[in-house]
């Protein structure tokens, strides 16, 4: 899986010989992703109010990114009929 540096994952489609398409879909853990990113735990989260709303910082732009990229999206299915 190919991650960028916020720790969004990317889909992948694979290729066998026989020219069939294989989709991996990885699960998206959110809260996971961010607290890995920002190297806290859900001890530190709940313990902070610093660390608190530096995560809820991150995870605020991660439901940002992935509804701006969903409507890009939509964008693009609409308009190239």
């Amino acid at each position: 899986m190919s991650l960028d540096p916020i720790g969004l994952g990317m889909r992948r489609i694979l290729r066998r010989d026989d020219g069939d398409r294989i989709e991996q879909v990885h699960t998206q853990r959110p809260l996971h992703r961010v607290l890995a990113f920002t190297h806290r735990s859900i001890d530190d989260v709940v313990n902070s109010p610093l660390a608190k709303n530096e995560v809820k910082g991150f995870y605020k732009l991660y439901r940002q990114i992935e509804r701006q990229s969903e409507i890009t999206e939509l964008e693009k299915q609409w308009n190239n009929r």
